[in-house]
């Protein structure tokens, strides 16, 4: 970090006569020498009034130089200074420069520079309206009222003249009072990206100021200035912690030189406290119990708060921080919720407390449904969501994920901004017009749709290693291998096709003794699941090692009488349905239907039930898919009659069903052609289908859609809007009699 600093204060200036790329060149081939002078160097960077050689030194410090420490550097070391030496640091961007730091000291990153990379476009997305916008506004407001006073002295002289001239003083005075207080936290602010951009936006308006002073004859020596101490930041990361206020202090360094506004007072790095090392969401009392950190009173909270789903919280972060963090924001945000919504949260409540203003922060796509949605609806509740984004691709880990930006307020704010166009509302999931955030779960639709099992193992098995325990003679029990090994599919056998993978199955109640007379597959357990199960942090999962984590008793007993079910994969680019066998079981990445009649097949494939879906489910991390939810994409779906309740012998509901059944047998047919060799056939996959969608296809559909809008008694011509919102009517309209909180 010293070395990169000087690199940079080198190409700026701050070092005098390129000192630092003459003492490497001097020095290249003798590592003890340039040691030796490092060492000279950065003690007298430490402290006031010191000088190398012929040359004063400013007096750095803030922390970064705090004393002279060295490593010592090898030939081959040299030679990559002298590289980099090279090169012209003045315009390094600080947010990169940030990012490298970062990297070079997590050797694991090293290959991946753009993981956790924020953009500058994306971090401008929220600091434009978040943090700029009303200090712009404020700006446009003063310099109107100055610029009236300049036509109004110029029509008056002497000490009505200079009366008018002093009030705009005054006026620009109180201005930059304002600016130079404003303060900006990132919760989360990793190496200061953030803060770096929302500084230098800042500074370009008090240039805007000191600019429209000069040219209006008033003093350009301003008593206020916009400052680094005005920036607060929160980090656990103690590295990411230090970096941001050397990222922050080159942002500053670096304007300054590019602005010729000179250097601030020594000594040039002061350390900021603002910044602290902490955690932003947790902390203890003086007993050691765990409350709700506190956060510091400022204007703006922006930021990137960490990405970590619900369903991993306990993996990452531990059973005890966990129920902690429970604990502390009971009723305030559910358990099932992903970590970045503790940042939303305290966001929104201190925009309810009048401890800030406005908030933006960035979040995966997840943020816009599920457990997650509750928190983004107590911020509608309390305030008001004025700007979102509601899908932007971004980078995490090396991977694209896709995230949603929100920015939110006490709902002072009158216009909203969705996705880059002015619109009346902003729903609490970044949608607008129809909020099906208000529908509600349907009691009449309770006990149908079920998550397959998980796991948490390996208990599937490959076709090959199947077939040797299925052949095998009785076990001690007397019963077959069978019994207890069935055939399993997950969303790749819907959405692609069928693998023919078997699953090891002791059901929900066996005993470790019952288990282990089924002697192949209970030993194929104790020796591929037994060891990480042991491992789990959960004692159920350890001590029931041989049975499926969540074995879903309520699924198995709703579809053990029934010949067939419906299936769908939990994440798909197009919302497909299939039937599986009764004797299929279905992984937790499947919700299944405990229904085995065409009409209800035909509904749930209908474009009804698919426009519902679409504005009702969450969003994958990874690409852009979208991801079904049995509560709420098909609990608050109200289907043409309540489930049970259809009309028996209607021709309504026959013309859904016959248009079902026609629908499958077509594409089964083009999925198995007879006589396709294998090479074609593992090309003909559903997805692969409906990306092509051809006009039979399309066809089957659109009749399948005709007798489903028929069986609501709409028209067939509605626009998804207006699907939307008849649904969400029919919605209350059902909940009226059963709705379920």
């Amino acid at each position: 970090m010293r070395l990169l600093f000087c690199l940079f204060a080198d190409s700026i200036g701050l070092l005098p006569d390129h000192l630092f790329r003459q003492m490497i060149e001097l020095d290249k081939g003798r590592p003890a020498s340039f040691t030796r002078k490092l060492r000279q160097l950065f003690a007298a960077m430490s402290t006031e009034g010191n000088s190398f050689g012929v040359h004063d030194i400013h007096w750095f410090n803030g922390g970064l130089f705090a004393d002279d420490a060295v490593f010592d550097l090898s030939a081959a070391d040299l030679g990559i200074l002298s590289a980099a030496a090279a090169l012209d640091w003045s315009s390094v961007e600080p947010a990169i420069f940030g990012t490298l730091f970062e990297r070079s000291l997590d050797p694991g990153k090293r290959s991946q520079l753009g993981a956790h990379y924020t953009s500058k476009e994306d971090i401008l997305l929220i600091v434009e309206p978040v943090v700029m916008a009303p200090l712009e506004a404020r700006w446009l407001q003063v310099k109107a009222e100055a610029l009236a006073l300049v036509e109004a002295a110029a029509k008056q002289k002497g000490p009505a003249y200079a009366k008018l001239r002093a009030q705009m003083q005054e006026k620009l005075y109180a201005w930059l009072e304002e600016l130079s207080s404003v303060r900006v936290l990132d919760p989360a602010c990793g190496s200061g990206n953030f803060l770096y951009l929302a500084f230098r936006r800042m500074l370009d308006l008090w240039r805007d100021v000191y600019n429209f002073s000069g040219e209006h004859g008033l003093p350009t020596l301003l008593p206020h200035q916009v400052h680094p101490s005005q920036l607060y930041g929160i980090e656990t990361n103690v590295y990411a912690h230090e970096l941001a206020s050397v990222v922050v202090w080159i942002g500053y360094l670096q304007w300054l030189n590019g602005n010729s506004m000179g250097w601030p007072t020594e000594p040039i790095l002061r350390k900021l406290d603002n910044i602290q090392h902490r955690d932003a969401i947790l902390a203890r009392d003086a007993n050691g119990k765990a409350i709700e950190a506190a956060w510091p009173e400022v204007d703006f909270i922006i930021g990137n708060p960490p990405f970590l789903g619900g369903k991993r919280l306990l993996t990452e972060l531990g059973n005890s921080y966990v129920e902690d963090i429970f604990h502390v924001y009971a009723g305030r945000v559910p358990p099932e919720a992903d970590l970045v919504t503790y940042w939303f949260e305290k966001a929104r409540a201190q925009i309810e407390a009048g401890k800030s203003k406005r908030a933006g922060l960035l979040a995966t796509q997840a943020i816009r449904a599920g457990a997650n949605l509750q928190v983004l609806g107590r911020i509608a509740k309390s305030g008001g969501i004025f700007m979102a984004w509601s899908d932007r691709p971004w980078i995490l880990d090396g991977a694209d994920v896709r995230v949603s930006i929100v920015g939110f307020d006490n709902r002072s704010e009158t216009g909203r901004c969705l996705d880059g166009l002015a619109v009346a509302d902003i729903n609490p999931n970044l949608s607008t017009d129809v909020n099906v955030a208000l529908a509600l779960r349907l009691r009449e639709n309770a006990a149908i749709c079920f998550m397959g099992t998980t796991k948490v193992g390996s208990f599937d098995l490959a076709p090959d290693v199947a077939r040797v325990m299925l052949k095998a003679p009785l076990n001690p029990n007397g019963l077959p291998n069978s019994a207890v090994i069935h055939p399993w599919a997950n969303g790749i056998d819907i959405t692609r096709r069928p693998r023919g993978k078997f699953i090891i199955d002791f059901g929900t109640h066996c005993t470790e003794a019952e288990a282990a007379l089924f002697e192949m597959p209970f030993e194929y357990l104790r020796k591929h699941v037994y060891p990480d199960r042991q491992m789990n942090n959960r004692e159920s999962y350890r001590t029931k090692w041989w049975i499926h984590a969540e074995p879903r008793p309520e699924l198995r007993a709703r579809i053990a009488g029934l010949p067939r079910y419906i299936a769908t994969s939990a994440v798909a680019k197009h919302r497909l349905f299939a039937w599986l066998g009764h004797e299929v079981l279905p992984d937790h990445r499947l919700f299944v239907f405990a229904r085995s009649d065409d009409y209800f097949f035909g509904v749930l494939h209908s474009r009804l039930h698919q426009v519902w879906s679409l504005a009702t489910c969450s969003w994958h991390g990874v690409g852009n898919d979208p991801t079904y939810n049995s509560s709420s994409c098909f609990e608050t779906f109200a289907l043409p009659w309540s489930p049970g309740h259809e009309p028996r012998g209607s021709p309504l509901v026959e013309a859904i069903a016959e248009a079902a059944r026609e629908l499958v047998e077509k594409r089964d047919a083009w999925l198995n052609p007879p006589g396709a060799p294998e090479v074609e056939l593992s090309k003909r996959t559903l997805t692969n289908l409906y990306n092509t969608r051809p006009e039979w296809l399309a066809d089957a559909h659109r009749k399948l859609d005709e007798a489903v809008f028929a069986a609501y008694g709409w028209p067939a011509t509605l626009t998804d809007a207006e699907i939307l919102e008849r649904l969400l009517t029919l919605n209350h309209e059902r909940a009226g009699f059963s709705a379920e909180p």
